[in-house]
């Protein structure tokens, strides 16, 4: 299984919508979404479009009573997995006792768990989490994380192949600095094979997701998948059987009835298109691409700026196919 991982501020659901045109069968995750802004929140934080599955709420929290209320919550509006963070580093996150911090806590986490099985029966509820934290940097304290999730049956556990450093670096310095260990990622899947054990952390390819998977049940990709979603593009072909791949036209005149329909709604342009700035990541065009949507987008009422920057890529390809015959049509006339 592919999947792409849950990024604050980036996967949100205009985002996830983005993704799915992409691919049909990759695992789509939510933000993370703390169980307050849920209960006490005036905002809709489960909201989600219906082409989205297969999706999952990521969850933060650590009041099992909360959690369960929540995952309750995300059963009724269909969500396809419930998952609770224990991964984070923030501050902001360890201040409201959730995230990576919890690793220190294995049975609070279980606790949690269990209580969201019982309030969500229909579905998995599953933990995403580091390798370790801070001094605690050893197989046996991930084990100590694991052996309690295996006793309330959580099916399955996403490691972000590092550990995390609670304090002194920044929630990207920590994915970055602490080194990745999928060594580690492997022997827990050797240990624990009635888990699902899914690597996250540093793959940049479906390569290298396939190499991973070689010892792993599935593959997790964050950033990569964001900067260049194209990435995603052969996940179906690849890993689910399917013939073909999607093409970006068909993609963009999806994302153009997507965003009129937002905007018709009361949205905005730049909400949803600020995620496709990536779309032709390394292709002819692609700088223009992202300079007409991040210069117009921002102040756009229509759908004007991307279909511009469409016409713009549209004239790239022409200018390059037809460089590529000439140069082709040099070649042959210097052999004869």
């Amino acid at each position: 299984m592919i999947s792409v991982a849950p990024m604050l501020d980036w996967t949100d659901r205009h985002c996830r919508y983005f993704h799915r045109q992409i691919s049909q069968t990759a695992l789509l995750y939510t933000e993370m979404v703390t169980t307050g802004a849920i209960i006490h929140g005036k905002q809709d934080f489960l909201a989600y479009h219906e082409s989205e599955h297969p999706v999952a709420l990521q969850l933060g929290g650590s009041d099992p009573i909360e959690l369960a209320k929540c995952a309750r919550l995300a059963a009724e509006r269909g969500y396809d997995e419930i998952n609770l963070n224990v991964g984070c580093p923030s501050d902001r996150v360890q201040n409201g006792r959730f995230g990576a911090c919890l690793m220190a806590e294995p049975e609070l986490v279980a606790t949690c768990v269990k209580a969201m099985q019982d309030a969500a029966p229909s579905i998995p509820v599953t933990v995403k989490t580091r390798l370790g934290i801070d001094e605690y940097d050893s197989y046996e304290f991930l084990q100590a994380m694991l052996d309690p999730l295996v006793e309330v049956g959580c099916p399955r556990v996403i490691l972000h192949a590092r550990k995390a450093w609670l304090s002194g670096l920044s929630p990207k310095e920590n994915r970055e600095i602490p080194p990745l260990n999928y060594a580690r990622v492997y022997q827990a899947k050797q240990d624990y094979p009635e888990l699902e054990i899914h690597l996250n952390g540093g793959v940049n390819t479906l390569a290298e997701a396939e190499e991973h998977l070689q010892h792993v049940d599935g593959v997790m990709i964050g950033r990569a998948a964001y900067a260049n979603p194209w990435i995603l593009a052969d996940v179906d072909r690849l890993f689910a059987g399917q013939l073909s791949s999607p093409s970006k036209e068909a993609v963009i005149d999806a994302m153009i009835s997507y965003i009129e329909a937002h905007i018709a709604d009361g949205g905005r342009f730049w909400h949803v298109a600020r995620h496709m700035i990536g779309l032709y990541h390394n292709c002819p065009g692609a700088r223009q691409w992202r300079r007409t949507l991040s210069e117009q987008g921002p102040r756009a009422e229509s759908v004007a700026p991307l279909l511009e920057a469409q016409k713009i890529i549209q004239n790239e390809a022409e200018r390059f196919a037809d460089y590529a015959e000439k140069s082709e049509a040099a070649a042959v006339n210097e052999e004869k």
